[in-house]
């Protein structure tokens, strides 16, 4: 499962991060990295891009970020 599957209200944990280079490293330095739970606040009207909090901070990703975050539903 990805984290564009998750819906608002849910937690997640990252299982893996499989974006590919200067992406990849723009979402670790996020603090987007394995074990971390992620909380998605809410969508936009459209869903792109979504709100999450991540290490007590909030975060909005696209779509194609999201897709490349590997996560299992808490």
């Amino acid at each position: 499962m990805t984290l564009n599957e998750i819906r608002p209200g849910q937690r997640c944990v990252v299982t893996g991060v499989t974006l590919k280079s200067a992406l990849r490293k723009r979402v670790i330095d996020m603090g987007i990295t394995t074990g971390t739970t992620i909380y998605v606040q809410k969508l936009a009207p459209l869903g792109d891009p979504m709100e999450i909090t991540v290490r007590g901070y909030e975060l909005s990703l696209r779509k194609e970020e999201a897709r490349g975050i590997e996560v299992r539903i808490v």
